[in-house]
């Protein structure tokens, strides 16, 4: 067999030796984008389409491509081969427009918004109407105001109205419309942007308002804010497509999530909140490289240094690159000056590769960096280390430490009474510590199965199969809730449904968790075989 690497090493001197051939070119441009060897497939795309600008499918691979790679050129030949052919996907004005933005071509800016308007991103069209005329130095505000029918629109014209209204000088009402939003709890973005528009209006005050906090970043980023900034369209349209990009998390969403992002990027590339939310996108992609040369040109000292770091960290996770992930955040954990986040991090990454006691050290060292102001969620996380590593005894205070600081967060109650629980140990309060954790999160799957166990180790089995049916029914492929309806099933007599819950536990069982069912699902419930 071939592999793609060989494939890719051959494929530069193919594209030199042959440009004019555009089939070679494409194959050899879809061996390079299959091997990630983005820069290469986008040189190969572009010589493919330069010779055959009519083929759809190098056109559309191409822009795709092109928005990867961050090569504009690219971008804008694929797009003007899609308009002449007709295939040009909705999204494309999206990239249009910031194009001309940054170009301050106010006239094709004005044309993306009618291609927009005709298309699903037109929840878009009020705000980036608005910030147009605000370019050309007309009244933003009555562009601003979306349909009633359609909340989309309203929401990214609120945003985009408290920040034009700062850009008009409208002071006060621009702070008590930031204060309406989200009531009073808009997200980090518009505050941060709107603490640069009162600071180039010469309102600094407004930036400690806006961004408090002792923070070492925050106050990191109040200081590179004083210096202000001045609206204009690429500033607004950067800052709208952000904010999008953000809220778009699923996968099918993700192209349009990269676009809008690289397009902000394009805009204000000297941003380096978006910098990183580019690296994010290209890593969730697979981009590895290209996003870990995004988060690591953020310099050590700039404001968004520790998101950065924390975005490598993830990339570098979900390219399956564990022991390097672990190997930076042990250097940064042990730096002079590093505190409680970078110890804490450096135990996420410990407790995910499996690495509970010295996941646990590390959530000891956030805790005692933390000089006595550790929050819950911290004694959880080390309580939860060391009783996954069968140090329950050290556990236990621990774990009853984060319910004291935090008596009404689910997630504390449920872990320290399910474990006392599967114990059997304290059930009484166990039960009551979960049946509180369930009051507080009635739809949390594991939270259910959690108070459906409980009551099954107090003998309760009636009480328990129901919770511990609608545990399944939210999450059917998870093997510890389907074992422990199959195990209470048993124990109210209904045998052929246990069997069947313990055979859905079985597939996904690891080994020994799989053949213990299968023993259920041949001979019946004993001890031997009651959910571990």
């Amino acid at each position: 067999m071939i592999s793609a690497v060989a494939v890719t090493l051959a494929v530069q001197p193919a594209l030199a030796r042959d440009p004019a051939d555009p089939l070679t070119a494409y194959v050899k441009a879809r061996a390079a984008d299959a091997d990630g060897a983005g820069a290469l497939a986008a040189q190969g795309y572009a010589l493919a389409l330069a010779a055959t600008p009519g083929a759809e499918t190098v056109a559309f691979r191409a822009y795709r491509q092109g928005i990867e790679a961050g090569d504009l050129e690219l971008i804008r030949q694929s797009v003007r081969a899609m308009d002449t052919a007709g295939t040009a996907p909705a999204d494309v004005s999206v990239f249009q427009f910031a194009d001309a933005a940054r170009a301050r071509n106010l006239p094709a800016a004005e044309a993306a918004i009618v291609r927009m308007r005709k298309g699903p991103l037109d929840f878009l069209v009020p705000s980036l109407s608005a910030w147009l005329a605000f370019e050309r130095g007309g009244d933003p505000f009555p562009l601003l105001e979306a349909p009633a029918d359609n909340p989309i629109a309203r929401r990214y014209s609120m945003e985009t109205r408290a920040l034009l209204l700062i850009a008009a000088g409208r002071h006060t009402e621009a702070e008590a419309a930031i204060a309406v939003i989200e009531g009073g709890q808009a997200n980090i973005g518009l505050r941060v942007a709107a603490a640069r528009l009162f600071a180039g209006a010469g309102k600094r005050a407004m930036i400690g308002a806006l961004l408090p906090g002792r923070d070492r970043s925050v106050a990191r980023l109040r200081s590179e804010i004083g210096r202000g900034q001045r609206a204009n369209i690429a500033f607004g349209t950067a800052r709208l497509y952000s904010r999008l990009a953000t809220d778009l998390t699923a996968e099918s969403t993700l192209p349009l999530a990269l676009l809008l992002a690289r397009s902000a990027s394009m805009l204000v590339p000297e941003d380096d909140a978006i910098t990183v939310q580019l690296a994010g996108l290209l890593g969730r992609i697979g981009s590895t490289d290209r996003a870990l040369g995004l988060v690591r040109s953020v310099e050590e000292k700039a404001p968004f240094a520790a998101m950065a770091r924390q975005a490598e960290l993830r990339i570098l996770t979900e390219a399956e690159r564990e022991a390097d992930a672990i190997s930076i955040a042990e250097q940064a954990s042990a730096a002079k000056g590093a505190g409680p986040m970078e110890a804490q991090q450096l135990g996420d990454l410990l407790s995910q590769a499996g690495r509970n006691e010295a996941a646990a050290a590390a959530y000891a060292s956030a805790i005692q960096r933390s000089a006595g102001d550790a929050g819950w969620a911290l004694y959880l996380q080390r309580g939860g280390a060391l009783e996954r590593s069968g140090q329950w005894e050290l556990a236990l205070p621990l774990l009853e430490r984060a319910v004291e600081l935090a008596p009404d967060q689910p997630h504390a109650l449920n872990y320290l009474g399910y474990a006392q629980a599967e114990r059997g140990e304290n059930l009484a309060e166990a039960q009551g510590l979960l049946e509180r954790a369930s009051k507080l999160a009635p739809e949390d799957a594991a939270i259910t199965d959690s108070l459906g166990w409980a009551y099954y180790m107090n003998g309760a089995f009636d009480r328990a199969v129901p919770l511990l049916q609608r545990a399944a029914e939210a999450e059917p492929g998870d093997v510890e809730i389907n074992e422990h309806l199959g195990d209470a099933l048993w124990q109210v007599g209904r045998r052929f449904e246990a069997r069947y819950a313990w055979a859905a536990a079985r597939v996904y069982a690891e080994a020994d968790d799989a053949a213990r069912l299968g023993d259920k699902i041949a001979t019946g419930l004993a001890a031997a075989t009651t959910a571990q």
